[in-house]
């Protein structure tokens, strides 16, 4: 998912004639273009490919099933655009890479200058490679060669991306170059996302309107307020209705997500990175390739796009398999203040309620008190620690417990040793005036000596401790980032991916955390080199709710960071209960960020009891499809986990503020099998609001009291009735476990 510049060389292939169609052979469509279908899970993308030029696409959305010469005769005569009034004289074609040379007045696929010449190349199809999952195209124009590669996933998950080769003798400049897809003409609605530090991942929505616009995000990272992911809907599409076109790009530098409504054509859905002005210069000989734009299709609403992104994310090669570990991070227990005794307190009390990763976080490294020195200088300091770590690793080690550590490799403090002896590696020249972002700069680690010395100075502490984990954070936007005058985000990005594939190349047991201020920078560019991302900064379950909620949109929950705050939250000052925060960090990568050795014999005793249950029901949690049904009460969410073979389901309910209802709602739990009854418990070790009426009755069923131990509850009822839920008081949840029972 990264890009690079590579030699540039010819491709292999043949055409692609017919593809598809009943006569494996290829069918004589007569002249004209050629069709090639891709299908996957329910996704149909059919595509024409002309004689010369490059593919259009005809359909993107629901399996159209096979088509016949005839059918495919139709279908393209079905779709073909006449001349527009007050137009070009002829039909012209939307291509996978528009631009002006075909009439296209957009946003361009493609724009550049070589020399002072502007970048509008005449395509001509080369060669076409493909089958029902896949369609790689090449084509040249003077000077350059163009490859466009789509891929269907198992899920559903369109994957595209774009090569350009430089195979002439001028360098070539380039502005943007970008993924596109059309979407149906039904869609009427845009939402994305905006946010800020510990209020990520923020909902927007509006109508479609005329034009096109572009979301660009010049953070360097992420960044708090990235889109995540740009979807266009039918009117009134929600959690579980509606059709719905999406995108999201892979990559973690800057950003450009964009829309596409004119007049005259369909309208574009796309995505790809965003280049500064002479940031990007293609050399004769080389190459350039774009981070992969992930393209999705939904007729069952938002929850549909999220399963399918789960899906092809539990797919790939190296998504992590074990169970994710109970995890312990020592921040807002201790923050600067690193005192080994409460520190081994703290462990051993880690231990005793069932927690199996130990991370220790900032302030163990030479000159670190607070946040304005030490970054750079990866050493453990004597001062706190005179032997070291490994007191307090062998104490976390003999309690069978892994241990990670917390680090921000590519920032320096300019109070550092480091910054002292090479200020040239700063990627941010202090001569510039560049402003400082909790008193750090970002090493330029495009350079060869920058990188080699962060791999060798990491690995030292990784083999030193044999850590298991890594905290990886990035706490800064990258301001004025510039290597020998020029623009630097994008190489920088592709160097930190390098480093955190090289690194885990070294260990390959090393699991990695990616954090930047919280969830700065959560997309799935970063995660082809880490194991999850911690979602924020803020462990108020309050705010957790819709920050957990939306990222669920792109991510399955075993990749998100989520963990028990202290009584009060660090960033918001609200106090809420035990078993609230505990409800919330259930549905994800469970943790703890909180001073154990503060907690009462009784927190410290329901605690153990939810972390045993979350370790009961993380192969669920962590496998099955994730839906969030409609409460029909604004004051109260839902989110309901379904194994993949319908056998179980966790409910969690969660009441934010008040209702207008005096009455308990009725959920109805989607996902489950009509056909079987579930056994209803509660398990939380908690008990229900004293107002609860009896809990967990559907209608025709007799139902259970609180106090009876399960009740059984047909599957049909829980799905078209639903679920008798307790009337919560703002901040309570309720955990509820169904299992067929036969």
């Amino acid at each position: 998912m990264t890009t690079e510049a590579t030699e540039a060389t010819g491709t292999a292939g043949t055409d692609v004639t017919g593809a598809d169609l009943t006569d494996p052979a290829g069918a004589d469509l007569g002249p004209g273009p050629r069709l090639h279908v891709l299908r996957a899970a329910g996704v149909g993308v059919v595509l024409a490919l002309p004689d010369d030029g490059l593919p259009e696409v005809v359909h993107w959305g629901r399996d159209i099933g096979p088509l016949g010469a005839d059918d495919a005769r139709r279908l393209l005569r079905s779709v073909a655009r006449p001349a527009s009034p007050s137009a070009l004289d002829a039909p012209w074609p939307l291509t996978v890479l528009p631009g002006e040379h075909d009439g296209w007045e957009g946003r361009p696929g493609l724009a550049g200058h070589v020399g002072r010449r502007a970048l509008l190349p005449r395509w001509r199809r080369t060669a076409a490679d493909g089958d029902e999952r896949h369609l790689r195209v090449t084509a040249e124009a003077a000077g350059l060669r163009v490859v466009v590669d789509l891929a269907l996933d198992p899920s559903g998950v369109l994957r595209v991306g774009h090569e350009l080769h430089n195979t002439g003798a001028e360098p070539v400049d380039l502005a943007i170059l970008e993924a596109t897809m059309p979407v149906g003409d039904l869609a009427a609605e845009v939402l994305d996302f905006s946010g800020r530090w510990t209020r990520e991942r923020t909902p927007q929505r509006r109508p479609l309107t005329q034009g096109s616009q572009a979301r660009e995000s010049r953070r360097g990272r992420t960044g708090h307020d990235s889109p995540l992911v740009l979807a266009l809907g039918t009117a009134g599409f929600d959690d579980t209705r509606g059709e719905v076109w999406a995108v999201h790009l892979a990559w973690s530098g800057d950003a450009v997500h964009r829309v596409d409504a004119l007049p005259e054509s369909r309208t574009l859905l796309g995505a790809g990175p965003l280049l500064r002005p002479g940031e990007i210069t293609v050399e004769p000989g080389t190459s350039f390739r774009t981070p992969a734009a992930l393209f999705v299709w939904s007729d069952e609403g938002l929850d549909g796009v999220g399963q399918r992104f789960h899906r092809f994310v539990r797919g790939r090669a190296g998504h992590p398999r074990r169970p994710r570990p109970v995890t312990l991070n020592t921040w807002e227990a201790v923050y600067f203040d690193h005192d080994l005794g409460k520190l081994q307190r703290l462990a051993r009390l880690a231990a005793d309620v069932g927690v199996e990763r130990f991370v220790l976080d900032d302030g163990w490294f030479l000159g670190r008190r607070d946040d304005s020195a030490g970054l750079g200088d990866w050493r453990v300091d004597p001062e706190p620690w005179p032997d070291g770590l490994h007191p307090l690793v062998d104490v976390v080690r003999g309690h069978g417990m892994e241990f990670g550590l917390w680090l921000e490799p590519e920032m320096v403090s300019l109070d550092s040793e480091l910054a002292r002896e090479h200020p040239d590696w700063l990627l941010q020249p202090i001569a510039n005036e560049v402003r400082a972002w909790r008193n750090q700069f970002v090493l330029d680690v495009s350079r060869p000596e920058v990188f080699d010395h962060l791999l060798e100075a990491v690995s030292a502490l990784v083999a030193e401790y044999r850590l298991d984990y890594i905290k990886w954070d990035q706490n800064r936007d990258l301001i004025e980032a510039v290597t020998a005058g020029r623009a630097n985000v994008h190489r920088h990005t592709e160097a930190v991916y390098r480093l955190l594939a090289a690194l885990r190349a070294r260990h390959p047991g090393l699991e990695i955390e990616a954090c930047a201020s919280g969830g700065a920078r959560v997309d799935l560019g970063v995660l082809e080199h880490t194991d999850r991302v911690w979602a924020s900064d803020t462990n108020d379950p309050v705010e957790r709710l819709a920050i957990q909620r939306w990222t669920e949109l792109l991510l399955p929950p075993e990749l998100v960071g989520t963990h028990v705050g202290p009584p009060v939250a660090h960033t918001t000052r609200r106090a809420t209960g035990l078993d609230l925060r505990i409800a919330v960090a259930l549905t994800g990568h469970f943790g703890i960020e909180w001073d154990l050795t503060a907690g009462t014999p009784d927190e410290l005793e329901r605690l153990r009891d939810g972390i045993a249950a979350y370790r009961r029901l993380r192969p669920l949690l962590h496998t099955g499809d994730v839906h969030h049904p409609p409460t029909g009460d604004a004051g109260t969410s839902a989110t309901v986990v379904v194994a993949p073979d319908r056998s179980r389901a966790v409910v969690r309910v969660v009441r934010s503020v008040t209702g207008d209802r005096a009455l308990p709602a009725l959920l109805r739990v989607p996902g489950l099998d009509p056909a079987r009854r579930y056994r209803v418990s509660l398990p939380l070790a908690a008990d229900p609001p004293r107002n609860a009426p009896p809990l967990f009755a559907a209608v025709g069923d007799a139902g259970a009291d609180a106090a009876d131990a399960a009740a059984e509850v047909p599957g049909a009822a829980l799905g078209a009735v639903g679920l008798r839920l307790p009337l919560l008081h703002p901040a309570h949840a309720v955990v509820i476990e169904l299992d067929a029972v036969d």
